[in-house]
């Protein structure tokens, strides 16, 4: 019997080739939509979890008030606040300090490698975290100060080793910048999964920030220096949000109020299995996606495959009364009801599987080019992987295609075998109305969700459009960020050579300008939190983000001067404490309470310590970050360390000769030091990645998501113009005009796309209107859009149709009335 059916499916599958390959193409594309974005989606919701206590470990957070205002949301907080929640709560079982170095050169011997990203942690971190390794003792690995472990791909790039003399390594010897000390190799890892949340080449020994010949006390346990990253894992089965509200109390125990640290601490714990998509936070240690991108791409995913079982649907069902007297003749000959509908569910099986099979054909065929839209090697094989380290396809494989079967077969099964043989054998079966309101809703529905994305895509193209053109108040183009030479046997000339390669670098032909920061732009700047005007009462104060910069600094990013004036040399000065002047800008005088920036101008203000400095300048607000993020009150200061990063703004002319000779004046002033740079306008639009990435992908499959609903409505055209063949006929022999014909055969279908714009319209807004309040800065949504949106779907929907409602107003009567 199931032969029979397959055999009799085939059959009705060849013989209406047309609606077949219509049904097969939009399947199979939906299909392979779906099939593409949760191989990311996947990826994304698959972090950390490879973990096997991900589920119990949490990250702790810490927002920052002052006079009730929140000056910091961030992940850093104190070196002693794991040790205290583990002391203060027995529902913390362990805790780890994770400590960032940073993007730093590892020398072994007399090679240098660069680019080497290492974070310091406790020998704890082992324990709560799987990062296995490979050679080593993880009782010991850390314990001792200046360890470190290297993953198995930065050992064998710093080594030059193969994968069979790893264990050849440990005991070595290597310095690493940070302190240009030796370090000893304890131990090799497993290289860190692309789904870790965590990323770093190298992993130096927490103990090592506080001890040895540069300690950084405040590393051990301290509650006032806020520049740590902590987490907790706590008892399996321990309800966090429960603990969480004990944090409070946990604060005013450590911090008396404000007292310590002169701020008001309240503590969050974030799970871990959320840092990756769900962080919000300042001062981010972790690898960050976008909830809104991952959802926004599964709904796409869900609305594209939806289409395409209502296109089956509908064309299933409007193709009913040409198989009424095939049902007739099959019930009169002893088919049962429920025969039929097994029959019709084997088609629909058939259906999907040739659907499914193509659809990851196409998969295949556009892996690599997907890939390099998202930036990840990703493959359906990776999600076919079970364990933690992501979820298994398998699922929502089956479940994509039992749901084809049932959601597109079952209806189409059920309403063709309702037929009456007595009835249909007689000629007098038509369409009913509730089959024709059926498919009305299903492609309005259909259309709805169309126009939405029309819409969608309308408003992502415009704000991507709208950051990309906004001025930043200062100018990135052209500029080369030298990385800062290594601190090896530093002495107290290092800044003077510093200096002296700044000077020589200017002299450099198509060179145009040489400065240093200690930041750059969209890097995150630190913050002084008590600044106040000097007349101003202790109780007065402000948070401020502050910069420290050379003195050609404001002229090579062409930073607009409002008052005042730019640094002068007699500014600067190797003892901090000389230090007194400052330039600030427009958003800092109007918090401290200045009417313009020329009152400003000669004014004082305090910085903590009740030290004073006086307001020499005043320039323009300016985007440190990406237009995500409020302009904020920043304050820029004479001076620079030694680790400073290098800005040199350069003409496009000849660039490789003009960077050579960047690299030999660097080279002369500071030999063996490996020249490291890169393009900052590349480096700050890094900040755009998720924005570009959803943009491009809401486009694509938005795109995929039309194609689909314009093949449905080719289907429909076609099957009612075959319906209405004696009409038409009829209607020309009377004088009817091509354009008659057209109108009259498009008209509907049109009026049914005009709803949709109304339905889809309002859903569309409040979508969008709440993406974008995730940025600072956003456009307002015009009704030009809206209305170039709902003409976009008529013109899709007209140039659908017309082709077909043309042919057949063309076509000669004659003929039309002989098909009957």
């Amino acid at each position: 019997m199931l032969k029979n059916y397959f055999k009799t499916a085939w059959r009705n599958l060849m013989k209406n080739k047309t609606f077949s390959l219509i049904n097969i193409a939009g399947l199979s594309i939906g299909m392979a939509a779906c099939l593409l974005i949760l191989q990311y989606v996947s990826f994304e919701l698959s972090f950390d979890r490879f973990n096997n206590d991900a589920k119990d470990i949490y990250r702790v957070s810490n927002d920052r008030y002052q006079n009730g205002k929140l000056i910091q949301h961030g992940t850093i907080t104190y070196s002693a606040i794991g040790k205290a929640m583990k002391t203060d709560f027995p529902e913390v079982v362990d805790y780890a300090r994770v400590e960032p170095v940073g993007t730093t050169i590892i020398t072994y011997g007399l090679k240098k490698n660069g680019e080497q990203e290492g974070i310091a942690v406790e020998p704890s971190f082992l324990n709560m975290f799987n990062y296995p390794l490979l050679y080593g003792q993880k009782s010991t690995a850390l314990t001792d100060p200046n360890s470190v472990i290297f993953t198995a791909s930065a050992a064998r790039k710093i080594f030059g080793v193969a994968n069979k003399d790893l264990n050849t390594l440990i005991g070595k010897s290597v310095v690493i910048q940070r302190d240009s000390l030796p370090y000893k190799v304890t131990a090799i890892c497993e290289d860190v999964p692309e789904n870790s949340h965590l990323k770093f080449d190298f992993m130096m020994s927490y103990i090592t920030l506080y001890s040895g010949p540069y300690p950084w006390k405040e590393a051990d346990y301290d509650f006032k220096d806020s520049d740590f990253w902590h987490y907790v894992k706590l008892k399996p089965g321990t309800n966090y949000k429960a603990l969480e509200a004990k944090l409070p109390a946990f604060s005013e125990r450590h911090f008396q109020g404000n007292k310590v640290s002169g701020s008001d601490e309240k503590f969050h714990l974030q799970p871990l299995l959320r840092a990756h998509l769900y962080s919000d936070f300042e001062y981010e240690i972790g690898v960050t996606g976008s909830s809104t991108v991952v959802w926004g791409m599964l709904i796409i995913a869900i609305l594209t495959i939806v289409i395409a079982w209502v296109n089956y649907i509908n064309l299933s069902t409007a193709k009913s009364t040409e198989r009424a007297k095939e049902v007739g003749v099959r019930k009169v000959s002893g088919a049962t009801r429920s025969q039929l509908v097994r029959q019709f569910l084997t088609e629909s099986l058939l259906l999907n599987v040739i659907a499914l099979a193509i659809a990851i054909g196409v998969v295949f065929l556009v892996q690599s080019p997907f890939n390099n839209l998202i930036k990840h090697q990703l493959s359906l094989s990776y999600l076919f992987q079970s364990g933690p380290g992501g979820f298994n396809i398998t699922i929502p494989l089956v479940v994509l295609l039992v749901g084809g079967i049932l959601i597109s077969g079952f209806y189409p099964a059920f309403v063709i075998s309702s037929f009456r043989p007595v009835s249909v054998l007689k000629g007098k079966y038509s369409s009913s109305k509730k089959g024709i309101l059926l498919r009305k809703i299903l492609v309005v529905g259909q259309f709805a969700a169309t126009v939405a994305l029309i819409i969608g895509s309308f408003v992502v193209y415009q704000q991507i459009k709208f950051i990309n053109r906004q001025s930043l108040g200062y100018n990135i183009s052209q500029m080369l960020i030298v990385k800062p030479p290594e601190l090896t046997n530093w002495d107290s000339t290092f800044i003077g050579r510093e200096n002296a390669l700044m000077e020589e670098m200017k002299k450099i032909p198509h060179v145009l300008g040489v400065a240093n920061s200690n930041r750059i732009a969209g890097a995150e700047l630190g913050r002084n939190f008590n600044v106040r005007r000097a007349n101003a009462s202790d109780e007065t104060h402000f948070t401020v983000r502050f910069n420290a910069v050379s003195q050609d600094y404001l002229n090579i990013y062409e930073m607009k001067l409002l008052a005042g004036r730019n640094f002068v040399t007699t500014d600067y000065n190797p003892d901090w404490n000389k230090l007194h002047n400052l330039i600030v800008n427009e958003s800092t005088i109007k918090l401290l309470g200045f009417k313009s920036a020329r009152e400003a101008i000669g004014q004082s203000i305090k910085i903590g310590d009740n030290r004073s400095w006086d307001i020499v300048g005043v320039i323009s607000d300016f985007h440190q970050k990406s237009l995500r993020y409020a302009v904020e009150p920043t304050i820029f200061r004479p001076a620079y360390s030694p680790n400073s990063p290098i800005s040199v703004k350069v003409e496009t002319t000849d660039l490789t000769k003009t960077m050579a000779e960047i690299k030999s004046k660097y080279d002369s002033f500071f030999p063996g030091n490996l020249f490291d740079y890169f393009f900052l306008d590349q480096k700050f639009n890094e900040q755009y990645s998720n924005d570009l990435l959803f943009g491009k992908i809401f486009a694509l499959f938005s795109g995929f998501a039309i194609f689909i609903s314009c093949l449905g409505l080719l289907g429909l055209s076609l099957f009612t113009t075959a319906q209405r063949t004696k009409e038409i006929g009829v209607r020309k022999v009377l004088g009817a005009s091509i354009g008659n014909i057209v109108l009259l055969l498009s008209k509907d279908f049109i009026r049914l796309v005009l709803i949709a714009f109304i339905i889809a319209s309002p859903v569309a807004w409040f979508i969008m209107h709440n993406w974008l309040q995730d940025f600072a800065y956003r456009i307002n949504i015009s009704w030009w859009v809206f209305a170039a949106s709902g003409t976009l779907a008529v013109i899709i929907a007209l140039a659908t149709i017309s082709f077909q409602a043309i042919k057949a107003a063309l076509s000669n009567p004659v003929k039309s009335l002989r098909t009957e």
